[in-house]
């Protein structure tokens, strides 16, 4: 039976994605139009209130939290002492980017939003692609902390180094995320897919947490 403490863990974690995924919303959640080469620069966020970005960003820091809950208990799974410090170090590089990102975007679209709702619409774009052009290479560099613990934990279960069944390898979050990222594209040009696409990885790791929570044993 599933240790009460474990399920505890992942239990954050899924709050943890509400929380993230629901600043991931509130910060994109609107009309899909856009004028410049940056698509997320819409219509829809140069008309919102900053109220929307402020608790978007503090949202994320509970969410760090609870991920990192979830995230730290899982490698009580590893059954190799040695792997399960890789894990747990690549599991600690990974959150502070994610972090980063979040707040790297939020500054810009708040810096958006404000430009456009106080007399310099028609500079906010260029100010903002601006902004963002020097510092774009933030983003690949970020994910590329963010991804390989997820990796990695997928060669661990795939190599049957966990607790899990080896068939729970095909459950790994960056799997789903790519199922979802599929349906995402097959949506019409929408708020509804603007919110979605930016909260694909929150909605992958909740999803991810309750597979685990499903398993019995742990």
């Amino acid at each position: 039976m599933k240790t009460k403490r474990m399920s505890s863990a992942l239990t954050c974690g899924m709050l943890g994605c509400l929380c993230y995924g629901g600043g991931d919303w509130l910060m994109m959640y609107g009309d899909p139009a856009y004028r410049g080469a940056l698509p997320w620069l819409t219509e829809g966020v140069a008309a919102m209130p900053q109220w929307r970005f402020v608790l978007a960003m503090a949202l994320a820091f509970p969410g760090i939290v609870f991920y990192g809950i979830a995230l730290f208990a899982v490698q009580n799974c590893i059954t190799d002492e040695r792997q399960r410090k890789v894990y747990h170090y690549l599991n600690a590089f990974g959150l502070t980017p994610w972090i980063a990102l979040h707040l790297f975007y939020i500054m810009i679209l708040t810096l958006f939003a404000w430009l456009s709702r106080n007399g310099f619409a028609g500079d906010a774009t260029a100010i903002c692609e601006g902004l963002y052009a020097p510092l774009a290479w933030l983003v690949p560099v970020s994910e590329g902390l963010m991804l390989p613990v997820f990796v990695y934990w997928f060669w661990l279960q795939i190599t049957g180094k966990t607790a899990f069944p080896r068939r729970m390898a095909f459950t790994n979050v960056l799997i789903i995320y790519g199922v979802l990222k599929g349906a995402s594209l097959l949506m019409p040009v929408s708020a509804f897919r603007l919110g979605f696409t930016n909260g694909l990885m929150s909605e992958s790791m909740i999803v991810w947490f309750g597979f685990m929570l499903l398993v019995p044993g742990l």
